[in-house]
This record gives C-alpha cells, structure tokens and sequence, in this order.
C-alpha cells in the first residue's frame, strides 16, 4: 500500500518535476565558474549569488545547501568529461590513434579547465571529512573509473593483448598522472601537460605489452 507521501509524490505533474530539474541543471552550470574559481572552502550560497547574476533567494529554493549545489554542478560538469573521449575511443582503428587521441584529450582539458578540475579534486578531498559528499564523489568516481577502463579495453583490442591490470588499478595510474600534473601546471610548470603525455604514453606501451622504446 502507497504512503501518504507517495501518494502525494504521484499527484504531482511529472512536467513539474522535469522542469525543477532543469531549472537546478541551468543553475549548476551558470554556478560553475563561480565554484571552479573560489573553491569548497570559500564557497557560499550566498557568495555564489554575489558572483552570478542569481539571488540568493532562487540558489537557496533549487539548493538545500552549498554541498547539492557544488555535487550538482560537479557531477554535470563530469558527465561531460566522460563522453568526451567516446569519439577517438569508437573511431581509432590503431593503437598510435587511439593513445594519441586520448592524450591529447587529456592535455586539452587540462590546459583549458584547469580549474574545473580543481574543484573536483576539492571535493574528492572533502569527502574524506563530509559524509554528504561521498556517496555523489564515489558515483563519479565510478564514471570515470568505466571512461578509462573503456579506452584501455579498446586499446587492448587493437593490441591483440591482455589488459594486466583491473579497471581500478588503470583509473589510479591515469587519475594519478593526471592530478600530479594539474598540480604541477597550476603551479607554472610550462612543461607539465607534455611530460604528463609522454609518461602516459610509456604506460599505455608497458600495459599492452608493447616496448617503451617505441616511444
């Protein structure tokens, strides 16, 4: 037998629904900037409204609090992430292709969402302390593990070889890379995204079998 707060949930006009997700959707995405720039720490509902053209009055209806507001705005932002290696990882027909164009991708956004990539190691950070985090950090965290497990397995397909390591254990290799160099390039390291590529290049090679030196 339905609750009363089932019942009053199916009462209401799905409609309603899709366009209250929308509107938080619209709000995540124009809050973004905002987020990227100040961080977990300095960040408001209320300093998000005085960086934007939203009140605090319209944050605080769409938002319980600066934590679904920060998910929200993560979660959309790496969401994009993910597909946005779909294309070279279905269209490569070579393993050079393929590791090419996933380094490449890798290098593009870092060099040019250094700071949307910050916020989420922020908030990666913070769900070690913040309970509320931790389940979204772990679900995106999945996402990414599955983007990279995807793109090692078509790459050991083109191989003809075996992956030798677990999808866990290639999402640390790359996450770790990754991070290092985020650091490195946020700190003025002119070289970082090429030596990042080249270190990743050299780990693709040693994980389906082939010699470093064909580097």
């Amino acid at each position: 037998m339905a609750s009363i707060k089932e019942k009053q949930v199916d009462r209401v006009p799905r409609t309603r629904v899709d366009k209250f997700a929308e509107r938080r959707a619209e709000l995540g995405e124009a809050a973004l900037q905002t987020l990227a720039t100040l961080g977990y720490a300095r960040t408001s509902l209320r300093e998000i409204a005085q960086n934007s053209e939203f009140s605090h009055g319209v944050l605080h209806y769409y938002f319980n609090d600066k934590i679904d507001l920060i998910v929200c705005s993560v979660r959309q932002y790496k969401a994009r992430c993910v597909t946005r290696y779909d294309h070279v990882t279905a269209t490569a027909t070579t393993v050079d292709e393929l590791t090419t164009g996933f380094l490449a991708a890798l290098g593009d956004t870092l060099r040019d969402e250094a700071h949307m990539h910050r916020l989420w190691y922020d908030l990666r950070s913070q769900a070690l302390f913040e309970e509320a985090f931790r389940a979204d950090v772990a679900e995106i965290d999945k996402s990414l593990e599955n983007m990279i497990w995807r793109i090692m397995s078509r790459l050991a397909e083109l191989a003809d070889e075996p992956l030798r390591l677990p999808a866990s254990a290639l999402y640390a290799l790359f996450d770790g890379l990754f991070q290092q160099c985020l650091l490195k390039h946020l700190s003025g390291d002119q070289g970082a995204i090429e030596s990042m590529q080249v270190d990743g290049r050299k780990a693709i090679l040693e994980l389906i079998g082939r010699p470093v030196f064909a580097v």
